[in-house]
């Protein structure tokens, strides 16, 4: 009998997981040594994923085969651009920040790339591609926020974000969708399973490079430019 796929997924990305844990963005949100403005950039660029995040969700929610996977992704459609958007105007309301000016940012080049394999993968692809391609947004974040929340952060910023995916009630939603993926991939023959694996590693690898841009503020020449003359 096979394994789950999500054991198979997660034994996967272990070099890269353990690169994410290593990332001084990371690490420094549990010591003290994140600069804020570089916690700042993140969350502006994760309030521009979530948007395209939630309308991948969308897609993998139109075709899921059994109405209850479609009922789940299409709830969560909402939750990304509601609940987690609360979260996040907390954080702009505190640096004095405008919706206007968070959503006329540009995307950094990790968001723009990130964000395009997501919709291209749950337009194109199966629905178990599609998951593949979004667990790893689920999964880090929540393997992340518990590994955090052990040791905790002395800025009260970081603590609200490592709270917020160390929590059970993210936890449950993650677990909602490893169980999805289990089960849509039960029956796939490995060529199938191999696909999946490898949209997941890439959106693993895309979850590190988020971090890394966001730590170095890292964005396209030219593109900030061109915001402020619109």
């Amino acid at each position: 009998m096979r394994e789950p796929l999500t054991t198979t997924l997660w034994h996967a990305i272990t070099p890269i997981y353990a690169a994410i844990l290593e990332h001084p963005f990371i690490t420094g949100l549990t010591d003290g040594s994140l600069p804020e403005p570089s916690f700042r950039f993140y969350v502006v660029q994760d309030a521009l994923y979530l948007q395209d995040f939630a309308r991948a969700q969308a897609l993998a929610a139109a075709k899921a085969p059994r109405d209850t996977w479609c009922e789940l992704f299409a709830e969560h459609a909402k939750t990304s651009l509601v609940v987690e958007r609360a979260l996040h105007e907390a954080f702009f309301q505190h640096w004095g920040l405008s919706s206007e000016a968070v959503y006329r940012t540009p995307k950094m080049p990790a968001n723009q790339a990130y964000t395009n394999y997501l919709l291209a993968t749950a337009a194109l692809g199966t629905f178990e591609e599609a998951i593949a391609a979004l667990l790893p947004c689920y999964w880090i974040y929540w393997e992340v926020g518990k590994h955090l929340e052990a040791t905790g952060s002395p800025n009260p910023l970081y603590q609200r974000w490592i709270e917020t995916y160390a929590s059970e009630e993210f936890g449950s939603i993650v677990q909602a969708v490893q169980t999805v993926m289990n089960e849509a991939a039960a029956d796939l023959p490995e060529s199938r399973r191999t696909v999946l694996i490898r949209h997941f590693r890439q959106t693993s690898i895309y979850e590190w490079q988020f971090w890394d841009d966001a730590y170095h503020r890292r964005t396209f020449p030219w593109l900030e430019q061109e915001s402020e003359h619109q």
